[in-house]
């Protein structure tokens, strides 16, 4: 297997192909935020007059430059692990140095998750709605929950045949964001002053409502963690070039609003979307179609995102292992059935629960606030791990937890209104991903190693034992001891007490989920000549452990070196070149029944047990054959002294 740096590697250079791709691939949801983001500023502001029309298109304006550019575009996509981005990326770098840092990471992903349950609701709802400027008592529910049914059914099919035309669409998505814009602006030139911060100062310290506002203006930043997430898709240089396209359509078109509000703030009723009243009427029905398109592009980033995420989480162990399909021969395309169902029925509860966009606008965003917040601490610690001045690191906390945190607490006025929704459904899955990594924590604290030599005479010695039945001609066990000179002692107990096990070649496969997202490489070593191998597998965080077909991989190329035997020892068979058989044995390690955890503990591992009936088997996640696998349970301490004694009368 060789090693492999990225899995893009053909479209993270910069190239027209490359900034096309990077476009569909990367904008939706920030993309897509014109539809409802200065609707929902009008709709909370007591008064409509240039100073505060100018005022939020300042604050829309600095929080693009400071958030979305600054932030990620110029500081946080420098801190690729390999290329690769996001929260969890971002977590792997720092990991080994700083392990407390999970629960940030498990706080910034949850969020995230969260935020990929509202989003596909809240764009594809606001723009259909944009048919009410046509049809004004139109009930638009049904038609946005079969758009959003339609677009999570076709996602176990792969979604390739709609990827190729993802970057032409949000090309010709910000290109009308663009016009529209400008064809306002000429009517109210004015509206420019709106660059001028100190407008956003006025806004935010002379409005009674204007810090409660920002909760609506950080809307237009939402999808800035989705620049970083996707980095591995499209790479740095394309990001970073397609954003001064992106960001000049979005301010264009938000001061195109502005200067059409400003124009009918008279006669204009307080619920007009200014998206779509900023379009000709014979250009409305297009620039819906268009608006829809782009809503169920910047939809299918969120849920293909949500995949990513979860995988990257499996291998990190804060999600139980589930069943991961590869719909397309496109490396990174995948589909996590679990994950899909999950992001569906949510949508479909924002959807009904809310009914309405604006409705909707009241849980989104609280939970991304959460997720740039700890991406902010998360990228502090990374900095000081590269040795950057303190001073600049205190700047840089400085400035984005008070600009962060400004936002946070402004969204948490909406966590009545329905905020609450998305806190909800974060803290359910904060909830599952701290059960599973302590569990497995707790689990793996109980792994006894043991010198290995101390058993390679016994293991000699029972190979050539032919009173015991041979179990299998090759007996593979999976193992965790990093170092190669050890052992678990619970294999060794299967091997020599539960039932010996006979074998003529035995195997130790060891899988180490290295940071390096696509490592795919691999070592062996024989330990007994001709009887016992040790293989160890190094995986990036990205890959999928198919240790069966990795193994086979390594069975085979070590046949064609002459280095092993892979006929039968069988002699009626050997004549006929059948391959020699294995069986692999997974120890299954349960508490035992004379052992209790101390009350936090076992409370922890009862809720560990009931989360792991819902995620695939080992034998499954490891891509096994069932009908050549043992699956052998063996208590969690072996040993164990007895606390208190019987006295025989």
């Amino acid at each position: 297997m060789r090693r492999s740096k990225t899995a893009h590697g053909h479209i993270t250079k910069l190239s027209a192909a490359g900034l096309l791709i990077t476009l569909g691939i990367v904008y939706g949801d920030i993309g897509t935020s014109p539809l409802y983001v200065l609707k929902a500023i009008i709709a909370g502001s007591s008064v409509i007059d240039k100073n505060n029309i100018f005022g939020a298109l300042s604050c829309v304006i600095w929080t693009l430059t400071l958030q979305s550019t600054v932030k990620y575009i110029i500081i946080t996509l420098r801190a690729d692990n390999k290329g690769e981005g996001g929260i969890f990326s971002l977590f792997a770098l720092i990991r080994k140095r700083a392990k407390w840092a999970y629960v940030l990471a498990i706080v910034g992903g949850c969020a995230l998750l969260a935020d990929g349950i509202i989003t596909p609701a809240i764009t594809v709802t606001s723009s259909i709605e944009g048919l009410r400027m046509i049809i004004p008592k139109v009930n638009v529910i049904p038609i946005v929950v079969v758009i959003i049914t339609f677009l999570f059914v076709i996602q176990q099919f792969g979604t390739n045949f709609l990827g190729k035309s993802f970057g032409p669409m949000m090309f010709i998505w910000f290109a009308m964001l663009s016009i529209l814009g400008i064809s306002q602006i000429i009517m109210y030139p004015t509206i420019f002053h709106a660059f001028n911060p100190y407008y956003a100062y006025k806004f935010l310290a002379e409005n009674p409502n204007g810090f409660i506002l920002l909760g609506a203006v950080f809307l237009c930043t939402t999808g800035a963690e989705a620049l970083y997430s996707d980095l591995g898709h499209c790479g740095i240089k394309n990001i970073r070039m397609t954003w001064i396209f992106v960001k000049a359509s979005l301010i264009l078109n938000y001061l195109g609003q502005g200067a059409w509000i400003l124009s009918n703030s008279e006669t204009m009723v307080r619920a007009t979307n200014p998206f779509f009243a900023i379009m000709p009427s014979w250009f409305l029905i297009v620039g819906i179609i268009i608006s829809t398109i782009a809503a169920i592009i910047a939809s299918q980033a969120l849920i293909s995102g949500s995949y990513t995420l979860i995988s990257e989480a499996i291998s990190l162990n804060f999600w139980p292992k589930v069943r991961i399909n590869y719909p397309t021969n496109i490396k990174g395309q995948m589909y996590i059935s679990s994950i899909n169902w999950m992001l569906w029925a949510g949508c479909l509860f924002v959807i009904f629960y809310f009914k309405e966009s604006s409705n909707m606008e009241a849980a989104y965003g609280l939970a991304i606030t959460i997720t740039m917040l700890m991406t902010t601490l998360l990228l502090s610690v990374y900095l000081h791990y590269l040795h950057i001045p303190k001073y600049i690191i205190s700047i840089f906390l400085l400035v984005y937890l008070s600009i962060e945190g400004s936002f946070l607490a402004a969204n948490l006025n909406k966590f009545m209104h329905g905020g609450w929704v998305s806190l909800l459904i974060a803290s359910i899955l904060f909830v599952v991903m701290y059960i599973w990594f302590h569990g497995r924590r707790i689990k793996n604290s109980f792994i006894e190693f043991v010198q290995i030599k101390k058993y390679l005479e016994i293991l000699k010695s029972l190979h050539g034992d032919e009173s015991i039945p041979k179990t299998s001609t090759n007996l593979v066990y999976i193992t965790r001891a990093a170092r190669k000179t050890e052992i678990e002692s619970k294999i060794m107990y299967s091997i020599f007490n539960k039932q010996p096990k006979r074998a003529d070649v035995y195997w130790l496969i060891h899988v180490d989920i290295v940071d390096e997202p696509y490592e795919m490489s691999y070592s062996v070593n024989q330990l007994i000549p001709k009887i016992l191998y040790r293989i160890d597998f190094k995986l990036g965080f990205k890959v999928q452990p198919r240790v069966n077909l990795y193994f086979r991989q390594v069975i085979e190329e070590m046949a064609k070196n002459n280095e092993i035997d892979v006929s039968s020892h069988y002699h009626s068979l050997r004549q006929f070149n059948i391959m020699a058989d294995f069986k692999f044995v997974i120890i299954d390690r349960i508490q035992n029944y004379d052992f209790d955890f101390a009350p936090f503990k076992q409370f922890l591992m009862n809720l560990y047990s009931f989360v792991k009936q819902f995620g695939i088997t080992e034998v499954r996640s490891l891509g096994l054959d069932t009908s050549n696998v043992i699956i052998e349970q063996v208590p969690l301490i072996i040993d164990s002294k007895i606390k208190s004694e019987l006295i025989r009368h």
